[in-house]
Parts: C-alpha cells; structure tokens; sequence
C-alpha cells in the first residue's frame, strides 16, 4: 500500500492491517489487555462477532475459512483468553486452515514476571501453528501482520498467531502497510519437477489396477475442476479421505466413497487390490491406512502435495509431486491417457454393488443412519454439512450424499468434539445464502452449547441434528467391542431437554422420540428462519459399520 505514512495508535494500525487484508469480519472476545484493540474495532466499519466463549471464537472463524477459502481471523486478550483459543488453533493446525488469532498480551516491562492474566501463549502454542509472532517494539507490528496473513494463506494453509502487547498496542506506529513480504527462510512452492508429472501418466495409461485416493489438499487448494476432468479422461475409479468428501461428487459411479477404518468395502477392498495408488492432497493418516505394511501392499504409491514434509511420512512413495494442485493437475491433464482398466472397474463397482452400507431399519425407533438419509434427501445433498465429532460425524461421512467442494467442513484430524455449531456459525456468516445443518451428539453439542446465544443474537437460520443416544456414543462403540462392554464413564445418567436448551437461550426447539416425528419436524426447521435445534432420541446400542480395528489391515472389516 503505497502513500504517505500516518501516525496512529498501534491499535488503529492493527485495524487499518486488517482491512488492508480484505478482512471485513472477525470473531473474538474481549478482555483488559484487548481494551485498546476493541477500542479501535468500535467504529472501524469491521464487523466483530462476539462470541460467548473464546474456543467458540477459536472454532467460528476455522468454519469461517473452510466455508469460503478466506483467511479467518480470531481476536483473544491475554492469559485465559489467549490459552481457551488452543483447541481452536491446533484443529485448525492439523486439518490446515488458514486462521490468524490476535492475542493481546500484558505490557512489555511485565512479561515474565507471572503478571497478571500473562501467559506464554507463543511458547504454548509454538508447536501448533505455522507460525507465531510476539511484537516487542511498535515498528515491526505491520510487518508481523502482513507476514501472518501471508503464512496463513499460502503454501500449505495453517494457523498464525501474532501475540500483541498492551503498551505495543497504545504505542504510537507510522501506519504504511507494506506491499510485499519477503522471507528467506519460507518460499513456498508452486510449480514442481515436471519430469515427475510424465512419470505419473506413463504409471497411468500401464496401470490395470489404479486408484484415486483424494484428500482435502483438493478442497483446500480449490482443485476440484481439475480433477474432475481427471477422473473423467481416465476413468480411474476414486476412494475419499474423511476431508475429501465433496471434492468429487459422492453419486458418480466411479466413487467408491470413504477409505479406512469407517471406509466402504469396495474403497477399502480398491486400495487393497490396487497396482497404483495415487494419493492427491492427502496424509496417509494412520485412520486410513491402518496396518501400514498391509495398505496397497502391491501398488506403486504415487503421492500429490504441496508439503515435501508429508512425502514418505506414512507410506512410502514411488514417485513424489511437490507443488500446487492447480499446477501439477493442469500439467497431468495435458498429457494423460486412460490404461486398459475395463475388467478393473467391472470388479470395483462389483464390491460397491455387492456390499453397500446398510443398516436394520426399525418402524418405530430412530435410527441415528435413517437422519443423515432424510437431511440428505430434504436438502438434495445441497446442504453446507457441519459435523462434530463421534459416531454422528462417521454415519453423516458414510451416508450423506456430498455433492459440492466446501460443502463438508469436520475436525479431522483433531477430533475435536465441541467443534461443530461455533464452526456453523462461521459458515452461515461466510455464506449466508446457504443452507447449513449441523450434526451433533449429546456429548459434543454440549461441550460448545454456549454459542446458540451467538446464532439467536443474529439470527442465523443455522439447524442443528443432536444424535441423542445418552451417552458417548463411540467410547462405548469401543468399550462394547474392545472392553467386555465395560462402560466406563461413557453413560449419561441424567438426560439433557437440549430442546429446552434451546428454547432457554431464544433458539427454536424440537424433540424427536420415534420415527414418524423424524420427517414432519425436519420440514418444519428447514423453513424456520432462525436457528433451530432439534433433539432427536436414537437407538442407544448403533455401532458405525463397517469399522476396521485400531492397527488392522484395512480389508479386515468388521459388519463389512
């Protein structure tokens, strides 16, 4: 931003960085040392949702980023503020997201000396960010923001903190934001060895047995239309991580849907028979892979990514392509032909034909499947899908009909329960035309209840499922298939009216016991304006079918 300098508080220039930025929205909660920051905030012409906790502040602007491909931003003051963002920060860590938190700090003269409400938050949470700053003198605050949001934003996305403290914030700054960011140390790739990208298409067109392992590399680099035409001029058959689903349609044929623990038969029985795996935007997590030495244990592994430090972290790889998506992608387009890979594809939609997920329906009970299907076909699979974390958010994988990019946003590799209602709340100010449902346990929903104040102060149209099975619902999967069904601190022995939960904060609220209800009440919520929750009591013993054992192979599937 070129002109001349303008002397203001380092508040203010925090502010005007900001909108320098494009940031038009942010989340957060105030407290002593952020005085001068909200200060500044107040008539800014930046819109500030106050939410009612700092990890709902944390989760809302990571839904806020996924739902829209923009960085969000999160504002915490020191101490407790700053520590209650670290669930927030490393979720958004592990799934990389771009968020940039601005936490306030005590003044300069007082750090280190336990000052009140003081925390080392940089040092806390220098394992899970990209990066972190703590701005000790005025004149390298604009540089440390515009490097937040440029660390943020490229490269593989992740979260950046930047630890402001009172007196830096008071102090007076020369606001001229800088127009370029140069850091040696962090030159991020975009375009890679093109000789690797003709290995790629001879492996193809030789392949009889190939598969597309797709992960939320695609998503997060928007490089859904590039493989879509792909998978269309090879016909390669596609298997789906957990942050995969909506990069490619779940209805087309050639989808064999989720791999891994809680995969498909016919995903998992793909990659286990495969002669080439070619994993795009993806981190071989040990959910997926199981037993590493028995994952795709005759293929040539091919791996797509824009992190060198994620190749031959998990499995080990033939050929590596470090770069952008939008770069290798376009490149493989140019050149690829299909193999003869006719018999192979007869075989996988053999599988998907002959073991499709299924559940025992029941007239009267409500199956926690049978909600995931109805949402589905109310929406027609339209639907932005927010999920917490649990058995809900594997049968929502399994059994929703994804048909869009960004339109499924989880905690996947946190796990993080509580994540998903602040994240919906993110979402739907992202994208307000769009519908958004969350799908929640009762043990999740209550760990970030709180924020349905937010959704009622603003009455966002935001409709939130509780799979309500009175307890932990995959603790006690576990505890019933591993631990003689000694449930240990997995039951809820007093029941929660989250309806009149709901009603107690202004939301609308809904209880479904039985499933004729189910149907009629879904309706309703769907032409409510406001945020609706709906409680809907399901079968209590449903485990999530087909599982695969913590370190089995992957093709040893139980209920497969």
């Amino acid at each position: 931003m070129g002109g001349k300098a303008v002397l203001m508080s380092g508040a203010q220039a925090v502010v005007e960085s900001l909108k320098a930025e494009g940031v038009d929205l942010v989340f957060g909660y105030p407290g002593g040392q952020a005085l001068h920051l909200y200060d500044a905030l107040y008539d800014s012409g930046i819109t500030h949702i106050l939410t009612r906790h700092e990890q709902g502040a944390a989760h809302a602007a990571d839904g806020y980023a996924r739902a829209t491909g923009r960085v969000g931003v999160c504002i915490a003051t020191s101490g407790p503020g700053a520590t209650n963002l670290v669930t927030g920060i490393a979720n958004a860590y592990m799934d990389s997201v771009p968020v940039v938190f601005i936490t306030s700090q005590v003044p300069t003269s007082l750090i280190g000396k336990d000052s009140f409400q003081e925390a080392d938050i940089t040092g806390i949470t220098t394992p899970i960010t990209k990066h972190n700053f703590l701005v000790k003198r005025p004149q390298d605050l604009l540089t440390a923001i515009k490097q937040a949001f440029y660390i943020a934003r490229t490269g593989r996305p992740g979260p950046v903190l930047i630890d402001i403290p009172k007196d830096i914030a008071g102090a007076k700054v020369d606001f001229h934001y800088p127009e370029k960011v140069n850091l040696r140390g962090y030159q991020p790739l975009f375009a890679g060895d093109q000789c690797k990208i003709r290995l790629v298409a001879e492996e193809i067109k030789k392949a009889r047995c190939p598969v597309f392992f797709v992960g939320g590399g695609i998503n997060i680099s928007e490089g859904w239309d590039e493989f879509a035409l792909l998978a269309e001029k090879t016909g390669i058959p596609v298997v789906s991580s957990l942050m995969g689903l909506g990069s490619f349609p779940s209805q087309e044929p050639m989808h064999l849907g989720m791999v891994g623990m809680h995969g498909t038969y016919a995903a998992n029985q793909a990659v286990t028979n495969c002669d080439l795996l070619i994993g795009i935007g993806v981190r071989f997590d040990d959910r997926v892979t199981g037993m590493v030495s028995r994952f795709a244990p005759n293929a040539a592994v091919v791996h797509f990514d824009i992190d060198p430090a994620e190749i031959n972290k998990n499995v080990k790889t033939d050929i590596r392509v470090v770069g952008h998506l939008k770069w290798s992608l376009p490149q493989l387009n140019k050149i690829v032909e299909p193999g003869e890979i006719e018999d192979w594809k007869e075989q996988v939609l053999a599988w998907k034909n002959d073991r499709p997920l299924k559940y025992q329906t029941c007239a009267k009970e409500v199956k926690p499947q049978s909600v995931i299907q109805a949402i589905d076909e109310l929406t027609c699979g339209e639907a932005l899908i927010v999920t917490d974390v649990g058995q809900h958010q594997m049968w929502t994988a399994q059994y929703f009909n994804f048909k869009n990019p960004r339109s499924f946003i989880t905690s996947g590799g946190l796990g993080t329960m509580g994540f998903g209602l602040p994240a919906a709340i993110g979402a739907q100010f992202g994208c307000p035309d769009k519908m958004i449902w969350t799908i929640s346990g009762d043990g999740s929903i209550l760990m970030n209840v709180q924020e349905i104040a937010t959704a009622v102060e603003h009455h966002l149209p935001v409709k939130v499922a509780v799979l309500n099975n009175r307890g932990l619902g995959m603790v006690r999967q576990w505890q019933r298939m591993f631990y003689e069904k000694r449930y240990s601190g997995s039951k809820h022995e007093v029941g929660t009216d989250f309806a009149g939960v709901a009603e107690a904060f202004g939301a609308k609220g809904f209880r479904v016991a039985n499933q004729n209800e189910l149907l009629p009440v879904l309706k309703e919520a769907m032409h409510i304006t406001g945020p609706v929750l709906i409680d809907i009591l399901v079968t209590e013993e449903e485990d999530v079918l087909p599982m695969v054992p913590a370190g089995a192979p992957i093709d040893q599937m139980i209920g497969g």
